[in-house]
C-alpha cells in the first residue's frame, strides 16, 4: 500500500512516525481492502494514533467503494465472533450457514423460533405454557404463552449468589459493587415493603429516579410483589409528571429528594407539591439518610419503607398482565401510555443475547433511565443474561464517565450518537485503556458515520451494534450482528423474529420508504393505557404486497448494497422543500460535517402569509467557535448544494445552546418551529 509520507504529516503525525508508518505500509502484501482493513485495524491503529490518520488509511484503503456509495466495513468478524458468539452457536445448532439464514428460518418459523429463544434465556414459569403462540385471535391480539403463569423477576435474580449484578460510582470514583444475592434481598425488602404497605397485586406504583442500584431493586420489587411499575423519566417537568400520573393513576411513588447534574442540584421530591393525595417514599441522594427536604406527613423516608423480611417469594402473573407502563414521547398531545407485560422483557433480553452477544459475566453499560425503554431494557438484557449492570453518577458526555467505563471493566458500551460526538470533540477517552470493550450499541438518533468510525477506533476496532425500535417494540427491529462486517453509522441486519416491509406511498416495495411491521412478534404492544390500540397502529391500512397484516411504526430507512440499512428519522419528520420531499434528519446528517457545529437541527417554517415551507436550521456551536449567521448559512448552503439538491435553499441560521429533546433523546422540532415563529412575530 502506497502513501505518501506528506499525507501523513499532514494528517498530524510526526515526520519520524510517519516514516515509519510508511515504511510498514508498503511491506503489506496487496490484498483485498477488506483484509488490508483487518490488518491495519488490528495490528497497526492504535488509539495513540490521531484519529485524522485512521480516517485518512480508512478512505484511502476503501477510496472505491466510497467513490461508489457501497458501505465499507471497518469491522470484519473475527474467529471469536464466528466460533463463540451466540448467534454461531445458534446457527450450528439449527445446521445453518450465516445470519441470513438463520433470520429467515426465524421469520418462517416464528413459534420455533420464540421457543427456542425462551429455552436459551432459561425463562422460569411458574407453570410452563400449554402453547407458545397462539393466533386464534389474530395477529393483533396473540396470545403468547397460553395458560403459563411466571414473574419475570424470577428470571432475574436466578441463583448466582455472591456473582456482580451491579457495579455503581457515586458522588467519588471508587467502583463499588452489588452482588445478586444482595440485589435479591433488597428486592425482596421492596416486593415485602409493598405488600406490608397494603398495596396489592395489579396495582401501579410510581418511580422517578436516576439509575442507581436501589433504582434497579425497587423496579424489580414492584414487579416481583405482583404490581406495575409506572416509570417517569427525572427529568422531566412537574407538568410533564403529573400528565403521565394522570394517565396512570398510581397509589404510589418513589421519589429521589433531590439531583445533581453538572454541578447543579435540581429538585425531584418538590415536582409533588401539587399532588398531596399521593404518597411518597423518598431516597436521598447522598449515601446518608440525611434528605434535602422536609418531608409531607403522608410521606416516609427510604429506611422506613423497606420491610425487614429478605425472603424474596414472586406473585405469579399471567402472560399478559401488565409488568411496566412507559410512554412515548409525547412530542404532540398527550403521551401514549404503553404497557410492558410480563413477555415483553424476552424481546429486550433476546435482543441483547442474540445481537449484542452479552454474555454471562459481561459488564453492561448504557446511560440512561427508567422513564425511557434502555433503562427496563438495560435491566432486563443484562440481569437476565447472567451479566452485570455498570451504572455512574457521572455526567455521560464526561471524562469522568469514560473513566468510570474504564475501571469497570465494562464490555458492552450503549450509548446515543450524541454522547460520541462531544467525547469525540473534547478527547474525553485520551489514554483510556477501552480493550475490555467488546461491543458498542447506539440508539436513539441516527449515528454520525465519522463519530461511529472515531467510536471504533478507542477500542481497537469494536463492532457498533446500530439499535432501532421503539417503546411499544420492547427492543429492536433493525439492528446489527456480530456476525456481520459492521460498518460505521448503518444497520446491518433486521432483528431475528421481526419481519417488516419497506413501503412507498402507494404500498408498494421500495428500498427507502416507511417500514411497516409484519406481526406476530413477541414484544410488540397489544393495547394502550389512553388510546385505542387498533387505531394507532392498524387502522386504515391496507394489506401487505403479500396479503400480510400491516401494522404502523412510521420510521424511514433506506437498504443499502450488500445487506445494510440507513435510517432517516421519522416519516413525519419529512417536510417538502420546493416540492420536494425530504427529511430533515437527512439535511441533519448533511450539516453536522460542518465545522464548527456540534449539533443541527432542520425544521419547515410557513411563511406568515402562507406558501412553501422555509428550510431553517438551529444549531449547537461547539465550545469556542463563534457564531455567525450569515457564514454558516452560506457554508451550509453550499454542503447541501453539493451533496443534497441544489434547489433547497436555507432561508435562516439560529444558534440554540441545547436542542430541546424528548425523555427518548428524541429532538423536539415542534418546539423549534414554535420558538422561531414567536422570535419572527
Amino acid at each position: 500500500m502506497e502513501i505518501p509520507t506528506a499525507a501523513l504529516i499532514d494528517c498530524g503525525l510526526p515526520e519520524e512516525e510517519a516514516n515509519q508508518l510508511v515504511d510498514l505500509l508498503g511491506q503489506i502484501p496487496v490484498q483485498s481492502d477488506v483484509e488490508l482493513w483487518r490488518f491495519l485495524a488490528e495490528e497497526v491503529l492504535t488509539p495513540e494514533i490521531p484519529f485524522s490518520i485512521h480516517q485518512y488509511l480508512y478512505q484511502q484503503v476503501f477510496e472505491q467503494r466510497i467513490s461508489h456509495g457501497e458501505p465499507a466495513p471497518a469491522w470484519i468478524p473475527g474467529e471469536r465472533e464466528r466460533d463463540g458468539s451466540h448467534l454461531a452457536a445458534w446457527a450450528a445448532d439449527l445446521k445453518l450457514d450465516g445470519f441470513d439464514a438463520v433470520y429467515d428460518w426465524s421469520i418462517s418459523n416464528r413459534e420455533e423460533f420464540t421457543t427456542k429463544l425462551i429455552d436459551s434465556l432459561r425463562i422460569q414459569f411458574q407453570k410452563r405454557p400449554q402453547k407458545i403462540m397462539d393466533l386464534n385471535a389474530g395477529v393483533e391480539q396473540v396470545d403468547w404463552l397460553r395458560d403459563a403463569t411466571l414473574n419475570i423477576v424470577e428470571s432475574c435474580l436466578r441463583d448466582k449468589s455472591e456473582e456482580t449484578a451491579i457495579l455503581f460510582q457515586r458522588t467519588t470514583d471508587e467502583v463499588q459493587r452489588l452482588s445478586y444475592r444482595e440485589l435479591r434481598d433488597l428486592t425482596a425488602q421492596v416486593a415485602n415493603g409493598l405488600t406490608e404497605a397494603g398495596i396489592e397485586p395489579g396495582e401501579r406504583v410510581a418511580v422517578m429516579l436516576p439509575m442507581t442500584p436501589e433504582s434497579v431493586a425497587i423496579f424489580l420489587g414492584i414487579i416481583a410483589a405482583g404490581c406495575v411499575v409506572v416509570t417517569i423519566a427525572d427529568s422531566f417537568s412537574a407538568e410533564e409528571m403529573q400528565v403521565r400520573l394522570k394517565i396512570t393513576t398510581p397509589q404510589m411513588i418513589f421519589i429521589q429528594d433531590v439531583i445533581t447534574r453538572n454541578g447543579r442540584q435540581l429538585p425531584l421530591y418538590a415536582k409533588l407539591e401539587s399532588l398531596p393525595e399521593l404518597p411518597a417514599v423518598v431516597l436521598s441522594e447522598s449515601e446518608s439518610e440525611s434528605l434535602e427536604v422536609s418531608l409531607r406527613e403522608s410521606d416516609q423516608l427510604w429506611s422506613e419503607f423497606l420491610s425487614t423480611n429478605s425472603e424474596l417469594t414472586c406473585v405469579p402473573r399471567l402472560p399478559h398482565d401488565e409488568a411496566t407502563i412507559l410512554f412515548s414521547s409525547g412530542t404532540t398531545g398527550n403521551p401514549k401510555g404503553i404497557p410492558w407485560d410480563q413477555t415483553t422483557p424476552i424481546k429486550s433480553a433476546g435482543d441483547g443475547y442474540l445481537h449484542h452477544d452479552i454474555h454471562c459475566g459481561d459488564v453492561v453499560c448504557w446511560p440512561t433511565n427508567l422513564g425511557w425503554m434502555m433503562g427496563p431494557w438495560l435491566v432486563y438484557a443484562s440481569l437476565i443474561n447472567d451479566a452485570s449492570i455498570a451504572l455512574s453518577d457521572a455526567v455521560p458526555t464526561s471524562r469522568r464517565f469514560c473513566e468510570f467505563v474504564q475501571n469497570a471493566g465494562v464490555n458492552m458500551l450503549g450509548l446515543v450518537p450524541s454522547i460520541v460526538s462531544v467525547w469525540r470533540s473534547q478527547d474525553a477517552t485520551a489514554g483510556l485503556d477501552w480493550s475490555q470493550i467488546k461491543v458498542f450499541s447506539s440508539t436513539g438518533e441516527c449515528s454520525n458515520s465519522e463519530d461511529m468510525l472515531w467510536l471504533m477506533s478507542r477500542a481497537g476496532y469494536r463492532p457498533v451494534i446500530e439499535y432501532c425500535g421503539g417503546t411499544e417494540t420492547g427492543g429492536g427491529y433493525i439492528t446489527g450482528t456480530v456476525m456481520k462486517p459492521g460498518v460505521p453509522g448503518l444497520f446491518s441486519c433486521p432483528a431475528l423474529g421481526f419481519e417488516w416491509l419497506l413501503l412507498n406511498e402507494s404500498g408498494e416495495a421500495t428500498t427507502n420508504g416507511e417500514v411497516f411491521f409484519v406481526p406476530p412478534v413477541i414484544g410488540l404492544s397489544t393495547r394502550l393505557i389512553n388510546r385505542d390500540h387498533h387505531e394507532v397502529y392498524f387502522a386504515d391500512l391496507s394489506a401487505g404486497p403479500q396479503g400480510q397484516t400491516l401494522r404502523r411504526h412510521g420510521d424511514q430507512i433506506e437498504a443499502l448494497p450488500g445487506g445494510y440499512f440507513r435510517a432517516h428519522g421519522r416519516v413525519d419528520d419529512a417536510m417538502n422543500l420546493g416540492g420536494i420531499k425530504v427529511s430533515s434528519v437527512q439535511i441533519e446528517e448533511l450539516l453536522t460535517q460542518t465545522s464548527g457545529v456540534r449539533e443541527v437541527a432542520a425544521i419547515a417554517v410557513s411563511p406568515p402569509g402562507g406558501g412553501p415551507g422555509q428550510l431553517v436550521i438551529f444549531v449547537v456551536m461547539q465550545d469556542g467557535v463563534t457564531f455567525v449567521s450569515e457564514e454558516l448559512l452560506q457554508r451550509m448552503q453550499q454542503i447541501i448544494r453539493s451533496q443534497l439538491n441544489p434547489l433547497f435553499k436555507i432561508h435562516a441560521v439560529r444558534e440554540i445552546e441545547l436542542l430541546p429533546r424528548t425523555a427518548s433523546n428524541k429532538v423536539m422540532r415542534r418546539k423549534l418551529r414554535d420558538l422561531y415563529q414567536s422570535e419572527e412575530s
